[in-house]
C-alpha cells in the first residue's frame, strides 16, 4: 500500500460539479492499493499518518502531529499511486489491486483513520471521477510505502 500525504490548509472533493468533501487545516492523504495488502498494511500506515510530526510547534519547528493539532483529513482512493514507469512512457498499473481487493482495504484504511483520529474523516468516492483541490501547505508532501518501510 501507498500513501502520499500532503499537509494542506484545505482541500476537496468535487464530483459532477458538487464537492462531496471538504477539510481545512489538516492532511491529504491519496492511497493507492495493491494485491499483497493486508491488515498489517493498514495498521502500519495509519500509524505513521497520524503521528507524523509535519505541523508547526509555537517555534515554527515541525514538531507536532495531525492529532496534536485537532486536524482533519481527506483520504482518497488514487490507483496512479501503483504506477510503474520502469518500461516506455506509458505508466503501467498491473500493480494495482481490482476493486474486488482494493475497495475493503481502501475503506477498512478510512475506518482505522477514524478510529486513529477518534472522529469521522471526510473521503473521496472510489472510482468515481474525482476533482482534487487543496492548497499544501509548506508545502509538504511524503510519500510512504508499506512494502519499503525506510
Amino acid at each position: 500500500m501507498r500513501i502520499l500525504i500532503q499537509r494542506v490548509k484545505k482541500a476537496s472533493v468535487t464530483i459532477d460539479n458538487e464537492v462531496t468533501s471538504l477539510i481545512n487545516n489538516g492532511l491529504l492523504i491519496l492511497i493507492g492499493v495493491c494485491d499483497e495488502d493486508n491488515d498489517e498494511d493498514i495498521e502500519w500506515l495509519v500509524k505513521k499518518a497520524v503521528n507524523l510530526r509535519i505541523f508547526d510547534d509555537e517555534n515554527g519547528v515541525m514538531n507536532l502531529s495531525v492529532t496534536d493539532i485537532d486536524g482533519e483529513i481527506l483520504a482518497v482512493s488514487q490507483f496512479t499511486l501503483m504506477a510503474s514507469t520502469k518500461k516506455g512512457n506509458r505508466p503501467s498499473y498491473i500493480k494495482a489491486a481490482k476493486p474486488e481487493i482494493s475497495v475493503p482495504l481502501y475503506e477498512k484504511f478510512c475506518a482505522e483513520l477514524e478510529k486513529a483520529m477518534n472522529k469521522p474523516i471526510k473521503t473521496g468516492v472510489f472510482g468515481a471521477d474525482m476533482k482534487v483541490e487543496l492548497i499544501n501547505d509548506g508545502p509538504v508532501t511524503i510519500f510512504i510505502d508499506s512494502k519499503n518501510r525506510e
